[in-house]
């Protein structure tokens, strides 16, 4: 009877896979058919365009439909060996050659260009808010590579990934860098169709992008800077133009600047031992528990991201001790690598699944990758511990008042810590939703105050600030709901905690 009822279960174990592979094959059958559909309502130029697209994003549906549960087994999590995160001072210890330009003339510059300032309330590209002194995120990358560009006599062009969410407001405003001694070439990501969470088939009706249509559509995340990046042609023209290397970061991050002693590390390899990919890590604060960290996965360096833990092991992959480390998504990566990769068909970047509620309470999701899970797909792959500064992202108005205010000075395009501060730590700075829009923010401070030796900041309510305020040590400013605190001209607010209402009326 035992060995009836062990057949019986092979049996149905059998006819299980056998239904979700029918499953499977129907699901994909079905939105292959609805793909083809909407490639019909396309003119000529528009389907050759999203039929690449479509390409990319049926192998990773593909891939989605046979995934089951996390991509990482816990236990085979390793830390990566020692010598697989150099220190960065390891690396600046080797000096510079005279001729870096002659590693410089073999780099170009890539920049995540694909967001919006939405979460900033801003319309547009979040590229083109001015963080600093009138200049925008694409004011100041330009201003740094053309200073690069000038003090070497190099030519390291500058490229935009857009979405097609940024590229025709990115693309007019690039006339007025038309005399900077610096080339600027453009492409786009791919646009991608969400899903519907039921169905499991694309929302759109057509390939428009206007009204009910615009929801319908998506950019994959930075992942599919490698295939749309090929697709455009401009890859094998940068190669053509004898471009090795590429350095890649997000707009937003103004620590991202072209370093020329990792530049040099990578270029003075040896042939046999080139390394092809560079992920620039530094330490984890309390602040960054939800950036990925590299470990040692099957004899690779891997990008482990948070969307990829199981459940029960959040708190552990959020711990500062065990994983001290997070991606700065500053990347260094071989051209020629890219090339063959993507020729070869063997960049297998883990899916992250992205749900969304749309505003009709639609429930989607969106099929996305990041661009440092390719890491253990090139060869010598490793990390670089960089100091903190090298990581300064503006998400938020409280990250844009640390880069506005005297804590940064600005030169040729790049933020340096100021000389006056005592400790290279940022203030730890909170504001509150009364600030969270640019406008509102910017309406609320007359001028920015000082802020040298501020550790940390809280605000929240209904807070205005006046002309030449200085804040020190821990300052917490709290105006209850109806409440407004006005904090007078000239004030110093040294440790101190602000509550209530208060105005400051001009008799």
């Amino acid at each position: 009877r035992t060995c009836l009822t062990k057949e019986t279960e092979h049996f149905k174990a059998f006819m299980m896979t056998e239904f979700q592979e029918k499953l499977r094959q129907q699901h994909e059958e079905s939105m292959h058919r609805e793909l083809e559909a909407l490639l019909a309502t396309a003119n000529k130029a528009e389907a050759e365009i999203s039929r690449k697209d479509f390409d990319g994003f049926k192998k990773l549906f593909h891939r989605f439909l046979q995934v089951k549960g996390p991509s990482v087994e816990w236990a085979k999590i390793n830390r990566p060996p020692e010598d697989s995160i150099q220190p960065y001072e390891k690396i600046r210890t080797k000096g510079l050659p005279d001729n870096i330009a002659a590693s410089l003339n073999k780099l170009a510059v890539v920049k995540l260009n694909g967001g919006l300032g939405t979460s900033m309330g801003c319309k547009g590209p979040k590229s083109l808010i001015s963080v600093r002194n009138e200049n925008t995120f694409l004011d100041l990358t330009v201003q740094q590579i053309e200073h690069l560009n000038k003090t070497f006599n190099a030519d390291v062009p500058l490229v935009l990934m857009n979405s097609f969410n940024t590229d025709e407001d990115t693309k007019k405003i690039l006339q007025k860098y038309k005399h900077h001694r610096v080339n600027i070439h453009t492409f786009n990501q791919s646009r991608y169709p969400r899903i519907n969470r039921e169905s499991l088939l694309p929302i759109a009706k057509n390939m428009g992008m206007s009204g009910d249509n615009a929801e319908a559509w998506y950019p994959p995340g930075h992942g599919d800077i490698y295939a749309s990046f090929y697709n455009s042609g401009l890859l094998d023209k940068l190669i053509a133009e004898g471009k090795e290397y590429i350095f890649v970061s997000n707009i937003d991050n103004l620590g991202a600047t072209v370093d020329l002693f990792i530049l040099h590390h990578l270029m003075s390899q040896p042939a046999d031992k080139r390394c092809e990919f560079i992920m620039e890590v530094t330490d984890k604060t309390r602040a960054d528990v939800k950036g990925g960290t590299l470990i040692q996965y099957e004899d690779h360096l891997r990008l482990l991201e948070i969307a990829q833990v199981p459940k029960a092991h959040v708190d552990e992959f959020k711990s500062v001790t065990k994983f001290k480390i997070f991606n700065t998504n500053n990347l260094w990566i071989s051209l020629p690598a890219i090339k063959r990769l993507q020729e070869k068909n063997t960049m297998d970047l883990e899916i992250i699944v992205n749900p969304k509620t749309l505003d009709g309470g639609l429930n989607v999701i969106q099929l996305e990758t990041a661009v440092g899970a390719a890491i253990k797909s090139f060869n010598h792959a490793m990390g670089v511990n960089v100091p903190r500064s090298r990581f300064l992202p503006v998400k938020t108005s409280s990250d844009l008042l640390l880069v506005m205010s005297n804590l940064y000075s600005l030169d040729a395009g790049s933020l340096t810590m100021s000389k006056k501060r005592e400790f290279p730590t940022t203030p730890h700075v909170k504001l509150g939703s009364s600030f969270t829009k640019v406008q509102e923010f910017l309406a609320r401070f007359e001028n920015i105050p000082d802020m040298l030796e501020l550790d940390h900041l809280t605000v929240s309510g209904d807070v205005t600030f006046g002309k030449n305020v200085s804040l020190k040590g821990t300052v917490i400013i709290i105006a209850n709901h109806g409440d407004r605190i006005d904090i007078p001209a000239g004030a110093m607010l040294e440790n101190k905690i602000v509550s209530g209402n208060l105005r400051i009326l001009d008799h």
